[in-house]
């Protein structure tokens, strides 16, 4: 399974970006999907899974009502679209695939990685 994550950038207070991450695999679809993000000096934190359907989202206090996350398990594609963004928001962002079908929110969870895509956010 390979990740690769795109569509970061720079950004000011209050905008919005959608981020991608196209997956290539034959079992797309049998696995929940997620999006962490790193700040520099800081742990790799959880943003937002998906489940394998997309039926399930579950998202981090800091950015629920701000986020989406969706898939498109026809395209073997992964989206979180940000709004409303905030200079806190600026890390380097990864997407995720678990070992298997259920959703999680921590990292040791997740098998398979993106190489990250920075999203910088500014006054």
């Amino acid at each position: 399974v390979q990740l690769q994550a795109s569509g970061g950038g720079a950004v000011q207070t209050g905008g919005s970006l959608r981020l991608s991450c196209a997956v290539s695999t034959y079992t797309f679809d049998r696995h929940a999907m997620a999006w962490f993000r790193q700040a520099p000096g800081k742990e790799r934190e959880f943003v937002a899974a998906i489940s394998w359907s997309g039926g399930r989202t579950d998202y981090a206090d800091a950015v629920k009502d701000r986020f989406t996350i969706s898939r498109d398990n026809g395209a073997n594609m992964l989206y979180l679209q940000m709004s409303s963004l905030r200079a806190e928001d600026t890390a380097v962002y990864y997407c995720a695939a678990s070992w298997g079908m259920i959703m999680y929110i921590a990292a040791a969870d997740y098998k398979y990685w993106g190489q990250g895509t920075l999203v910088t956010v500014s006054s």
